[in-house]
């Protein structure tokens, strides 16, 4: 829900900007006129810049001195093309080898490209759409960006083009995504899965105040960023929402057995790689975090703090870090197990060494699992 923040000083002409700029957006997002996705990061980071050095100059065709005899215009010309050339490579090469693959909701990308190649790119391209990274792990090949607001649905119009910075302290719309993309390496191409977390502001029961709620999880949402991703790595824009639009679903919906009581196991009535692949995403939609991951054996590496045991949980603060603290929150090492049944698949919990987890703590990590499992 948007959120009016009215100070004293601009109370009567936003209230009056209010009314006309709700009927604007209205009538532009009927006419498609108006984008639905326009991030703005809730937190500051210090953007990317490459320090200047020789190096740079070297590369660049403006500082390289023409070879044989020519004249200016010949030359002029010349490095002209060829700073188009070199323009479109950096800006937006040409991609070949992307399909969009779907299983059930769920839409990824396939990648006729190593991850090395893919990696830096998808990080780059978050920094584009607005976000700040909250954290990166290559080894992992997990990048998280920090909670961004959606802009797009606070009312656009002359008025807020005319006030400007005032209207963005008095508008919020109350919800707030931050995205996490993984990457996977099969069969010599990259897998590319996008999942999103969603926070909604709502008023308290008593009405004295507003708290932070989770939402749904949209997997349009989810789509959407994916066609944008193939925009930024070269796609044309048509193409790629025509792509991941007609990306045709599998017609073997899976079956998730629910835990039983008294066991921590998950079965799934399809093989290894489809399992695997959902699991994966299940975990980045319940927000775990992951330390590593090892396909070969059917493993994922997770962190988890399990808040439901009855201790009491203290948080760390300057002083337990500086001389150290009883009873801190510190998060466990677990494994999410993915183990082929021979047509049909279980996954358990096993802890740092290995050994099978039958523990109440296990359970609530499958439960939780299981909800995010699409």
């Amino acid at each position: 829900m948007m959120k009016l923040r009215i100070t004293t000083r601009a109370g009567v002409a936003v209230g009056l900007g209010a009314l006309l700029l709700t009927g604007c957006s209205a009538v532009n997002q009927l006419t498609g006129a108006e984008e639905s996705v326009d991030y703005k990061s809730t937190v500051r980071g210090e953007p990317l810049s490459i320090p200047p050095d020789l190096t740079q100059a070297n590369q660049d065709t403006r500082y390289r001195a023409p070879e044989g005899t020519t004249t200016f215009s010949e030359y002029a010309s010349s490095q002209q093309a060829q700073q188009n050339a070199s323009a479109q490579d950096r800006v937006l090469p040409q991609a070949e080898g992307i399909e969009v693959m779907r299983d059930g909701d769920l839409r990824w990308l396939q990648i006729d490209r190593p991850a090395e190649d893919v990696y830096p790119k998808v990080v780059e391209f978050w920094g584009q759409q607005g976000f700040t990274l909250r954290s990166q792990d290559a080894k992992a090949g997990i990048i998280q960006t920090d909670w961004a607001e959606n802009r797009a649905k606070i009312p656009e119009g002359w008025i807020r083009s005319a006030l400007g910075a005032i209207l963005d302290t008095v508008y919020d719309s109350g919800e707030r995504e931050r995205f996490r993309t993984r990457l996977e390496r099969v069969n010599g191409k990259t897998e590319v899965y996008i999942s999103h977390e969603h926070m909604e502001e709502t008023q308290t029961q008593d009405g004295s105040g507003w708290k932070w709620v989770y939402g749904k999880e949209d997997p349009g949402l989810n789509a959407a960023m994916l066609a944008r991703l193939m925009v930024y790595l070269g796609t044309n824009v048509d193409r790629a929402q025509e792509l991941v639009t007609q990306a045709e679903q599998d017609p073997d919906q899976v079956q998730i057995a629910q835990l039983q009581q008294g066991q921590a196991a998950v079965s799934l009535n399809e093989g290894f790689d489809r399992a695997w692949r959902r699991v994966g995403v299940g975990i980045d939609s319940a927000g775990f975090e992951v330390a590593d991951r090892d396909r070969s054996a059917g493993d994922y590496y997770i962190r988890y703090l399990d808040s439901d045991t009855g201790e009491k949980i203290e948080q760390q603060n300057i002083f337990s870090r500086m001389f150290g603290g009883k009873n801190t929150a510190e998060a466990a090492t677990y494994r999410i197990h993915v183990a082929d049944q021979g047509g049909s698949s279980v996954v358990t919990v096993l802890d740092a060494a290995g050994q099978p987890q039958e523990t109440d703590t296990a359970k609530r990590i499958l439960t939780v699992l299981t909800k995010h499992m699409k």
